[in-house]
């Protein structure tokens, strides 16, 4: 077994340290999200917790770690009575990213349950993690699927595994950490809130620190054990210290004063439902014990929703996670006013829970908190990029113009790719999946996930005399066993072609055009799909963003789209077609819909409509679904948007019939040439 990195070893990162040990403290808090770029000591910081945990007591082969001191009335391995307990580490489990449901919740033998109605459980993961530590590294990339099974365990502390009526419950009690770098697209919000506390980390700009770094990694991996002897008096401290306070924890007092800075910071910020409130009072707990303290201080609750509020504050993916720092010290400012006010003038003794002078995080606001996305010029303000930009008349096509703000994103009618495909499971187009309404059945492939009863009964009937059925059970072979085949929903790649050219550079225009294509990118995030961001303009095309799950980081690339010159339309669409050549080598499965934004003009070269037409007849050939957002404007119309839709075998729209709530009618499935009937 490989020796892990010390955890006192780790330079920098307060914060995240921070959150981990809070958790360590108290469970209850509800675990952390480690949100940072590559390469920031995520994973390290998390596995170096399990040697900090303390012991628990088990019962001794018990395969669901029940305490032997209130063990578990519905254990599959149970009943447990007056047995004696074993000591053993607490456990850190891994949860791949790729990971099958069975492996994560466990598998049931359907064959021995149908035939002698025996409960035949093999325990998964969340087992292996109750009382313990659940680690899902790129939680962001998560299926849906494993998503909503640890949102069930999580909320019910219970795991439930049903196979046709026959059903397994254990207890599932874990403490939930998870490791992301957005630029890889953003969790879900139900996930999102289940974490009690979220970090953000980033790689020290310090160089010293950076040496630092450096120079006790190579040493660990040197010699790992030599290295974790000499952080063994630090870990062992750090380790009594996590004992003394939770031994204190219980003895610590959580005034009304405190409650009520805590109700009122969760107020101001606008945060959904009351998860937010519990967590910020046990994280504040957690910390006036970590500090050794029996009574909860103001800055408590400074850190508390430092550390459990930002997350719960965003309303789409766009939006930056962080706090205002300065307004939370106003409303911890004004909670204490209040308070005092109601105790009477009489009163002088200091408020000990009045706000700190002097609190932790001083370092200014690292979030925003603001909805829209920042300006290229780095304002956070919104509205135009620059206050003194002109759009004259007369302005030449060929100059390079600054990028506008997009208008407010709309709910949009939902496109999608037609057919029966096969791809990651997600929420625009229907595919064969392993979830869904069942349509048939077939010989399971593998190990059986999803019996189809019907036809394993049918299957199995007409060989009852020979095989010697005499009871009432159903003599079942393996052969004879079905899966079910089920349709769903599948993710998409999203591939917008954007139209930066001096054609679409009317800043009216080009802000309703990024409103429209942000409204698409928040409907591709709410759909699982991976989108992708090609622009042309001037004499070429090229990839703004290539195929990724963050959709935040196209809108970010769209806010800073500069407009102006020529209009390469053939450049774009071919540039489109190498970026789909290479992912569906990348990832077959997942079927693309290519979404081209433009007026329909094309200028420069020899035959420039012609060229484009050519382009379009590329991807039809290729079978490739495709949709034309139509921008065209104005009282006289050349109809080339419509023309480049028939070309590409796909549909043109206008922005208005992209709503939701447009009157105009809108085909749901993008038709592609050639398409089966």
């Amino acid at each position: 077994m490989s020796t892990p990195y010390p955890f006192t070893a780790i330079v920098g990162q307060d914060d995240l340290r921070l959150g981990l040990l809070l958790n360590a403290v108290s469970p209850a808090v509800g675990g952390v999200l480690v949100r940072g770029e590559k390469g920031t000591a995520k994973s390290t910081a998390v596995r170096a917790l399990a040697a900090l945990m303390p012991e628990v007591s088990v019962v001794p082969g018990c395969r669901f770690s029940c305490d032997p001191g209130v063990p578990d009335p519905a254990c599959p391995d149970g009943p447990h009575g007056g047995v004696t307990g074993v000591s053993r580490a607490a456990r850190t489990v891994e949860l791949p990213v790729g990971a099958s449901e069975d492996r994560l919740v466990g598998a049931l033998d359907i064959e021995r349950a149908l035939s002698e109605g025996v409960k035949a459980f093999e325990p998964g993961l969340l087992a292996d993690a109750h009382r313990g530590i659940l680690y899902v590294d790129e939680v962001n990339l998560l299926h849906d699927h494993l998503v909503d099974l640890l949102l069930d365990a999580a909320a019910m502390g219970a795991s439930y595994v049903e196979r046709e009526g026959v059903s397994v419950r254990h207890a599932a009690r874990f403490l939930l950490v998870g490791t992301m770098n957005p630029e890889e697209g953003e969790l879900r919000p139900q996930l999102l809130d289940r974490f009690g506390l979220t970090v953000e980390v980033a790689a020290s700009r310090d160089t010293d620190q950076r040496v630092d770094v450096v120079r006790r990694r190579l040493a660990h991996d040197d010699d790992p054990v030599a290295f974790a002897a000499r952080w063994a008096d630090e870990e062992s401290a750090l380790r009594e210290r996590i004992v003394a306070a939770r031994a204190l924890l219980p003895r610590v007092v959580l005034g009304d004063g405190v409650l009520r800075q805590i109700a009122a910071t969760c107020a101001a910020f606008e945060v959904d439902g009351m998860r937010a409130d519990i967590v910020m009072a046990r994280t504040a707990t957690a910390l006036a014990a970590w500090a050794g303290r029996e009574e909860v201080l103001a800055e408590d609750v400074r850190q508390a929703a430092l550390l459990a509020l930002p997350h719960r504050r965003r309303r789409n993916p766009f939006d930056a996670p962080g706090l205002d720092e300065d307004k939370l010290d106003d409303t911890l400012r004004e909670a204490a006013e209040d308070r005092n006010d109601g105790e009477g003038e009489g009163d002088n003794d200091p408020d000990p829970d009045g706000p700190h002078p002097d609190g932790p995080g001083d370092g200014g606001d690292n979030g925003g908190g603001g909805g829209v996305p920042p300006q290229a010029d780095g304002s956070d303000t919104p509205g135009p990029a620059h206050e003194g930009s002109t759009d004259a008349p007369g302005r030449s096509a060929g100059a390079e113009q600054q990028p506008v703000a997009s208008a407010e994103p709309f709910r949009t009618k939902m496109l999608s790719v037609p057919g029966l495909g096969e791809g990651a499971a997600g929420r625009r187009s229907r595919a064969r999946t392993e979830h869904g309404r069942t349509t048939g059945s077939r010989r399971p492939q593998g190990a059986l996930t999803k019996l189809h009863l019907a036809a394993t009964v049918q299957a199995a009937a007409p060989h009852q005399h020979a095989r010697g059925r005499s009871g009432r059970g159903l003599v079942v072979r393996r052969d004879d066993l079905r899966q079910a085949t089920r349709e769903g929903r599948e993710g998409n790649l999203v591939l917008f072609v954007v139209d930066a050219s001096g054609s679409m550079a009317a800043r009216q225009r080009m802000s309703a055009v990024k409103g429209a294509v942000l409204s698409l990118l928040l409907d591709a995030y709410q759909r699982r799909d991976k989108v992708g961001l090609v622009t042309f303009r001037g004499k070429d095309a090229e990839v703004a963003l290539p195929p990724t799950s963050s959709v935040d980081a196209a809108a970010a690339r769209l806010e800073s789209l500069p407009t102006g010159g020529r209009t390469p339309l053939a450049a774009g669409l071919l540039k489109a077609h190498d970026v789909l050549r290479v992912e569906r080598l990348r990832d077959p499965s997942r079927r693309p819909l290519l979404v081209v934004v433009t007026d329909g003009r094309a200028t420069g070269g020899p035959e420039p409509v012609a060229l484009a037409g050519r382009a379009g007849r590329l991807h039809r050939s290729e079978g490739t679904a495709s949709v034309v957002m139509d921008c065209e404007s104005g009282i006289v119309r050349l109809g080339l948007a419509a023309q480049l839709a028939r070309d590409l075998g796909g549909t043109a729209v206008t922005l208005d019939e992209l709503r939701a709530d447009s009157i105009a009618g809108l085909v749901k499935d993008v038709t592609t040439a050639g398409r089966a009937a």
